[in-house]
């Protein structure tokens, strides 16, 4: 029987506890392998998208589009990081305000699958868990390791309540709550931890909430994921026997609804290779060959969006690979939310299964060129360091971390390239190091991922000591309203090394979405009227253009752009706005260089 039904055994009939009251459930049902929705069966189809990745003021669009193409459910990511920027500090406004997202979700009729982790992947920084728990070394992340326990325990104090609510059988529209994600594939294999969520999510959400897991479809994968008391789900992508790739979760579950928690529409692209795509006709035919067995499909991603700021996470297989700003994911709606020919070819298959709503399908959004916008120099990053750390610097007579500090060019430095360099200088000289993250690894083994100079730098033989470390902020300096208009003159020399650049442009009385090409330019940040917009790296590629949603615009004001670059301008240094994107373009990994660890 499944969790949180009852037999009522009366004289006269037998009446299930849905009919009474009006009651709202939405159970397993192991004697008929479906859900069960208000006591009738129930199928979703289901897409993935993601609020963070998204503006707030396109929501509507996305999820209207996403409704009118014929989906029931959406399932939805919760980023830890994205609300507990530090312990004890949570936003939950403005493009963080879950709230209004899940209400926009509940008004267009739109039923809710939750994923709020503690730990989700979805290719986001760190597998959203907050960096800040690395500021104890040996903390054991995504294990019963008493401090993250305890780390995990005070989150959750803070969502759950929020969601509780909102929870299909409190009136709300949340059918489903995902336990973590893709544990089988974390080396801990830690039960305990599973049995802690299990407890903490029950305690905070109520017995009835239908509760689950994924992972990948093997019998490894899902032994170490899976548990009593969380129904266990498999993800995997288009394939020729859907029937055998469903077979690892009837090992797991014998009884109860087939379930592909991310069905892959696409894959998500690394720096310096190709961008992924794949097949309309392929993808369509494996959700039809799903929806014919009578599954459950959540399309992995629907809409995925874009990595701004310094969201995008990063995979180790063999050596580090960041993702890129771009988070198209060759999805059925673009990275901008256009719908695109896969679009129209699942929802000609979800016709054949249940009925489409009525009326057309919202069309792509406006996009415009606006041209060339020359840029400034507005300095030298070491000119600015009074702006960029206006606290100063700290002390260390050797290197410290990003966690442990909370927060002439020669060449680069590389996490898995070159880590030697021939510098040339003369006694007594100044060694100055710029340190980026390029992301924290956001899954397998490794999620423990510091960020910085791991270890001391020698010269020769002679380890450097007495080191002066500026946590650089360029995000607060540009939020108080920095750079002042007192760039240099106009064609200054273009010098090799990190340096900021400013400029404005004007629409002509519109603000649509456009995209940002960087000729010229290697490797840097973004910001369009203080939003940073993410990383560029045209020299490694294949992503050449930065999406710019038009909500970000004015149309009758300047708009100011920030631009930090990293390695070296061009000598005529301006940015592009095209009406299209330039996602497949790969340079090679050595093009350009920089004295730089990821």
């Amino acid at each position: 029987m499944g969790p949180g039904r009852r037999l009522l055994l009366l004289a006269a009939a037998l009446l299930p506890l849905e009919a009474c009251a009006g009651a709202r459930s939405f159970q397993v049902d192991y004697t008929h392998d479906c859900f069960r929705k208000d006591g009738a069966p129930f199928r979703y189809v289901s897409g993935s998208v993601h609020y963070a990745r998204v503006p707030r003021p396109t929501w509507r669009d996305r999820l209207r589009k996403m409704y009118m193409s014929g989906l029931n459910a959406v399932q939805v990511y919760v980023p830890w990081n994205y609300h507990e920027p530090l312990p004890g500090v949570y936003d939950f406004s403005g493009d963080r305000d879950l709230g209004s997202f899940l209400d926009l979700t509940a008004e267009l009729g739109l039923l809710v699958i939750l994923r709020p982790g503690p730990y989700i992947c979805a290719e986001w920084e760190m597998g959203g868990l907050p960096a800040w728990l690395l500021w104890k070394p040996d903390i054991v992340l995504r294990s019963s390791d008493p401090d993250y326990l305890q780390a995990v325990d005070s989150w959750l104090d803070v969502l759950l309540p929020r969601i509780k609510p909102r929870l299909y059988q409190n009136g709300g529209n949340i059918i489903s709550i995902q336990v973590e994600n893709e544990y089988g594939s974390y080396s801990a294999c830690d039960y305990d931890y599973l049995r802690h969520l299990l407890a903490a999510f029950r305690a905070r959400l109520g017995p009835d909430v239908l509760l689950f897991t994924t992972d990948g479809n093997s019998a490894p994968e899902l032994r170490c994921g899976t548990l009593q008391g969380l129904y266990a789900t498999v993800d995997f992508g288009p394939g020729p026997n859907v029937t055998a790739a469903f077979a690892p979760q009837r090992l797991y579950e014998p009884k109860g609804p087939l379930v592909n928690s991310e069905y892959y529409t696409g894959w998500l692209d690394y720096w310096g290779e190709p961008h992924a795509s794949s097949s309309p006709a392929q993808v369509a035919q494996g959700l039809q060959d799903m929806l014919q067995l009578g599954a459950n499909v959540n399309m992995y991603m629907f809409q995925g969006g874009t990595n701004f700021g310094y969201w995008s996470g990063a995979d180790y297989k063999g050596q580090y690979k960041p993702v890129t700003t771009s988070y198209d994911y060759d999805a059925p709606l673009s990275e901008a939310g256009d719908p695109t020919e896969k679009l129209f070819a699942i929802r000609t298959v979800i016709s054949k299964f249940q009925p489409l709503p009525e009326g057309p399908m919202p069309p792509a959004t406006p996009k415009y060129a606006y041209g060339s916008v020359a840029l400034r120099k507005q300095g030298e990053v070491l000119e600015l360091l009074d702006v960029l750390c206006p606290s100063g610097p700290i002390r260390s007579q050797f290197p410290l971390t990003f966690e442990a500090v909370k927060q002439e060019y020669q060449g680069r430095l590389e996490r898995d390239g070159q880590t030697t360099l021939n510098l040339t200088g003369q006694a007594g000289a100044t060694l100055d190091l710029l340190v980026e993250n390029m992301g924290r690894i956001n899954f397998g083994v490794n999620t423990s991922d510091f960020k910085g100079l791991l270890r001391n730098l020698s010269l020769d033989s002679a380890l450097l000591s007495n080191w002066l470390i500026y946590p650089l902020d360029v995000d607060a300096a540009v939020a108080r309203g920095w750079p002042l208009p007192t760039p240099q003159a106009e064609g200054s020399r273009a010098t090799l090394g990190p340096a900021l650049y400013t400029g404005t442009f004007q629409t002509p009385g519109i603000a649509w979405d456009t995209f940002v090409k960087f000729p010229g330019w290697s490797k840097g940040q973004l910001w369009i009227n203080g939003f940073n917009l993410g990383r560029y790296w045209p020299a490694r590629g294949p992503q050449q253009t930065l999406f710019v949603p038009g909500s970000l615009l004015h149309a009758s004001a300047p708009n100011n752009i920030t631009l930090l670059e990293l390695e070296g301008a061009p000598p005529r240094p301006f940015l592009l706005f095209l009406d299209r994107p330039l996602l497949n373009r790969t340079a090679s990994p050595s093009a350009g260089a920089k004295l730089l660890t990821p």
